[in-house]
């Protein structure tokens, strides 16, 4: 079955609320089945479909559907495939976008951004390089990523 609906990214980037980060010593946690059925509730409500349409072809019950997109449910993986069969949404799709939002709550976007760029294809001339990176590698790397230096020379 090809996916006929595709999710759509956060604008500006993934954000989670800072009412749904709670920190522990001094770094954020985020509730792993909140951000599922954040993105799950995303996806149904992006193709304009109710809860009584995905439960009914995911074969989950009404009202458990509505508490996993609410988080208040921990959603098993059969449950998660099932969920995302009737959305046509590649599980791997919600996935990534819950990675995306953890990782922004974490203060780990550059990671992502990076990730992104390589799986996008963007060369690395086109990549931030971070200024903690000595000159003279920063210059190789560019001049490799240009095709203007083979990697023997650099």
């Amino acid at each position: 079955m090809t996916p006929s609906h595709r999710l759509q990214p956060l604008a500006g980037g993934a954000e989670v609320p800072p009412e749904r980060v709670q920190a522990r010593g001094g770094r954020p946690v985020v509730l792993l089945r909140q951000e599922i059925g954040d993105v799950l509730r995303d996806a149904r409500r992006q193709q304009g479909r109710t809860l009584r349409e995905v439960s009914s072809v995911a074969r989950v019950s009404l009202g458990y559907l509505s508490e996993v997109e609410r988080g208040q449910k921990e959603a098993s993986s059969e449950l998660l495939a099932s969920i995302c069969g009737a959305l046509e949404v590649p599980l791997s799709s919600v996935l990534r976008e819950v990675s995306h939002r953890v990782a922004a709550a974490e203060g780990v976007p550059s990671e992502v951004a990076m990730s992104e760029a390589a799986m996008s294809g963007v060369s690395m001339g086109e990549v931030l390089v971070p200024d903690t990176v000595p000159d003279d590698l920063a210059e190789r790397v560019d001049l490799r990523a240009a095709g203007l230096v083979s990697a023997s020379a650099a």
